[in-house]
């Protein structure tokens, strides 16, 4: 294993529990439309691939995005949502148990860190000063920072361009299935962890370099 000097990390799912406020944006929106709206368990299991694919989904009402659904109506309502959502991005939104403090950790022992999330950009800054873990990042790329987004390796490869790192020095940390493809087609390793949104997949059919069920355990592979 190369020495790993920069840890790139998903953000929903990951670092943060950010399904609550998503729920709510993805609820007032179908309200508006007078659609069904749906509980907020439901909701999770169709996070994770960006806000698009998120409202498609709960216009579908299932995972599976109708292929008859209407395109101009899912463009009005991906503004509607991302209208509700923007007013009200951190309200019940919560770090994972051992974020801060682990990530305290890896900054004070040198690492370089960075956040790479299909997350459209303008959300990310406002998410990490309300959750009060910002001064730890150095660069983040959201979903629309770039023509391509995960599972398309560009983003971790752009960063790591942009923070003049080896490839082979760098670790994608996130919970989805896209964490681990981008990963792989970068040549990058990474860490798969258990507890956020992959649609009830297991994170280890990707094969990760390795699986965590707590955040902190990524402490006892980079700081050996």
């Amino acid at each position: 294993m190369q020495k790993i000097t920069t840890l790139l990390f998903d953000l929903d799912g990951t670092l943060v529990d950010s399904a609550p406020d998503l729920a709510a944006a993805v609820n007032k929106t179908l309200a508006v439309l007078q659609r069904d709206t749906f509980d907020e368990q439901q909701i999770r299991t169709w996070v994770g691939n960006g806000a698009k694919v998120l409202i498609e989904r709960a216009l579908s009402g299932s995972q599976q995005i109708d292929p008859e659904l209407d395109s101009a109506l899912a463009n009005d309502a991906l503004g509607l949502f991302l209208k509700h959502y923007q007013q009200d991005v951190c309200v019940y939104s919560k770090l994972y148990a051992g974020v801060a403090t682990t990530l305290q950790q890896l900054k004070n022992a040198g690492f370089t860190l960075a956040i790479v999330t299909n997350k459209p950009e303008k959300f990310i800054q406002p998410i990490l000063a309300k959750l009060q873990i910002a001064e730890f990042f150095c660069s983040s790329l959201g979903g629309d920072s770039l023509p391509e987004k995960k599972p398309s390796p560009q983003p971790l490869l752009h960063i790591c361009q942009q923070l003049n790192v080896a490839v082979e020095n760098t670790l994608m940390i996130g919970d989805s299935h896209n964490d681990i493809l981008a990963a792989k087609a970068a040549n990058m390793q990474s860490i798969g962890l258990t507890y956020g949104y992959n649609y009830g997949e297991d994170i280890n059919k990707h094969q990760p370099d390795w699986v965590f069920d707590n955040f902190a355990d990524i402490v006892s592979v980079v700081m050996k």
